[in-house]
């Protein structure tokens, strides 16, 4: 079966690396609902109906795949959605809370993560496979260059972490990149404190031109920014700096 480069597939094949990727999965008992996304010919879904959760769901979006897993797995059932999960309410599928398993096509890795943190009240954790340039960005501290608006949106809410690169020959076909495993997990910050968005318009101003001071990128914000900001590139700041300057921002214009 010929791969589809427009929905980024690459199928992990080497089951070292799927051995890992099950093994790392947070302890499955304390999830309501399993819910592995992309499952491709089934590469991990095997090992994933061995854990004998009793709430597993897949959700696969290319219809040559769903038919051979259904054919390869009759036991999948009504588990097994034919869908996009960026246009899936999780609310309908899922019992919270969610942990979210996946070798994620690359193309939408970014807009899967954008989702995760929009349903964080359901997705309570999660591990998936990512081009490495993505996962260092989402696992990212302050003071990396890897470190972006990604970075800020994911980590506000989950503690993240990369567990383990995963070379091109490990996958069919081999993609032009190295790929990367991380696992992330509900931190226990419930709110920001301030106006979510108010929190992503900053964080994406401030790092719309990255390389410059935050007292240009920040201009419009200036009278609200401490000094000790001025000189300071984006990267620089903690997710907490990004909430100080929000709360003063709220805070003197109530």
């Amino acid at each position: 079966m010929r791969m589809k480069k427009s929905l980024g597939q690459h199928l992990l094949t080497d089951e070292n690396y799927i051995h890992e990727i099950i093994t790392s999965i947070p302890k499955n008992d304390k999830f309501a609902t399993l819910l592995e996304l992309g499952p491709g010919m089934g590469a991990l879904t095997e090992h994933l109906l061995a854990l004998d959760h009793p709430n597993l769901i897949h959700i696969e979006l290319d219809d040559r795949f769903v038919s051979l897993l259904r054919k390869n797995f009759p036991q999948l059932k009504d588990s097994l959605i034919h869908a996009d999960f960026l246009k899936v309410d999780l609310n309908l599928i899922c019992k919270s809370p969610v942990c979210l398993v996946g070798n994620f096509p690359y193309n939408i890795s970014s807009q899967i993560m954008f989702k995760v943190i929009e349903n964080r009240e359901i997705i309570q954790a999660g591990i998936g496979m990512f081009q490495k340039e993505v996962a260092l960005r989402l696992t990212s501290a302050h003071g990396s260059k890897s470190y972006g608006i990604l970075s800020v949106f994911l980590n506000a809410f989950y503690d993240t972490e990369l567990l383990f690169e995963i070379p091109p020959q490990a996958f069919r076909p081999p993609p032009k990149v190295v790929s990367a495993v991380i696992r992330f997990k509900r931190n226990d910050r419930k709110e920001l404190g301030c106006s979510e968005k108010l929190f992503r318009s900053v964080v994406k101003m401030a790092f719309a031109q990255r390389r410059k001071m935050l007292r240009n990128t920040l201009k419009l914000y200036l009278p609200y920014l401490d000094e000790e900001y001025h000189e300071k590139r984006p990267e620089h700041l903690s997710i907490d700096d990004y909430l100080k300057i929000c709360n003063k921002i709220e805070a003197e214009n109530e």
